[in-house]
């Protein structure tokens, strides 16, 4: 998910940072106005540049300009765009206003530091379990963590309006660990759920709120590439009393050798433009691995087809003003025709993240993913996508 142009936002991020901790800790207005305003002045600046960009030969060097990107001498990277990271907010503090949703970081073994981020509304439904989300966030596998404030804002506004226990996990990030660490990661996070759910090694109290019979796995732009693959992992594996219902995916973040037309009409987007595309996937995928490797195209092949027709219900969510639209029909065509029941919307115009700068967007994929995990379908699109095509 390219959102973040290459530009010094340290005025910006000083700011930010000397806002007081608790105030950091609260999910609040005044957080997310912030953090929609830094990204609204990293993506003026990317049109800026993308503008400047049009007529030129792209290089690595400049994708990784655009991506603020640097090789450092042990091989591994210096991110230069920071997005504010935020504590979580296990408590209620009666300094501050109350938080609608509670928040920890949990250490998943003592044997390593992978860690998930657990959200519970601060005030769940009494005698009544809530259905429980394993989130990943985006970031093209190579940048963000689930404590950038726009991924734990999204899972605080997701906690509270399903309502729903959320698990947001912080996965490897490429180059350092290509891909699978990514998957390896996420399916670390549902055995640690499995282990919740079966009490070994005690049970967070927080985790007697969730309905382990009902648990859906939820993934944005990379996220939901690995969402995918989880998923396709998890048909064959033993995870009782673990139920999973549903695989959600919303502007998953695929790829090919081929391009599409959405990649070609779309090559100079603003967003996720193709020559930054073609760089971060060389970042992500192993060695000697094109974009047609399985863990890039979907529908490519490998040793996940077969068990694509044992997959749950899926809902996938695209925008047709994204360059990587078409990839989303395409892998919604493919499990149609393994007769796995699929929900779709696909809305004209938009951008890729655009759920997290506009409200509207926003709600809308709010109020679907709702729908489709209390199984409510009265607004939910199942049609034939045989036919679907992009257009603008």
């Amino acid at each position: 998910m390219p959102l973040l142009p290459y530009i010094n936002p340290s005025n910006l991020i000083t700011n930010f940072k000397k806002k007081k901790k608790k105030e950091l800790k609260m999910f609040s207005h005044k957080a997310n106005l912030l953090a929609n305003q830094i990204l609204v002045i990293f993506l003026i600046v990317a049109s800026v540049q993308w503008q400047q960009a049009q007529s030129k030969k792209h290089t690595w060097q400049e994708a990784f300009k655009v991506l603020g990107i640097a090789w450092n001498r042990d091989g591994t990277l210096n991110r230069t765009i920071q997005i504010p990271m935020v504590d979580p907010t296990p408590f209620e503090d009666s300094t501050t206003p109350s938080p609608t949703v509670l928040s920890q970081d949990i250490q998943l073994s003592a044997k390593s530091n992978a860690t998930v981020r657990l959200y519970v509304p601060a005030n769940p439904p009494k005698n009544k379990t809530l259905p429980l989300v394993v989130y990943l966030h985006g970031g093209d596998f190579v940048l963000f963590s689930a404590s950038t404030v726009i991924f734990h804002n999204f899972c605080n506004d997701i906690a509270e309006y399903f309502p729903a226990v959320v698990v947001s996990v912080e996965y490897r990030l490429a180059p350092e660990n290509k891909l699978p660490a990514a998957f390896n990661d996420a399916l670390n996070a549902i055995f640690w759920v499995r282990d919740q759910a079966k009490g070994i090694g005690g049970r967070d109290p927080w985790m007697e709120f969730a309905n382990f019979s009902r648990v859906f796995i939820l993934g944005s732009s990379a996220g939901a590439n690995i969402a995918y693959h989880v998923a396709l992992r998890a048909v064959n594996l033993d995870l009782r009393p673990l139920q999973i219902k549903g695989l959600l995916m919303n502007q998953a973040y695929f790829g090919g050798v081929r391009r599409t037309q959405s990649e070609i009409n779309l090559k100079e987007d603003q967003y996720v433009p193709l020559y930054v595309n073609d760089v971060l996937w060389s970042l992500a995928l192993p060695l000697n691995f094109n974009r047609d490797h399985k863990f890039c195209n979907p529908i490519s092949g490998g040793t996940y087809h077969g068990r694509v027709y044992r997959l749950p219900k899926v809902y996938i969510k695209g925008d047709y003003g994204d360059p990587l639209v078409d990839r989303s029909i395409l892998l919604g065509k493919f499990l149609q025709s393994h007769k796995v029941p699929v929900y779709h919307r696909f809305n004209k115009g938009g951008f890729h993240g655009i759920e997290l700068q506009n409200k509207t967007a926003a709600q809308q994929l709010y109020n679907d993913m709702r729908l489709f995990i209390h199984d409510v379908y009265t607004n939910l699109n199942s049609g034939d996508l045989s036919n679907l095509h992009a257009s603008f």
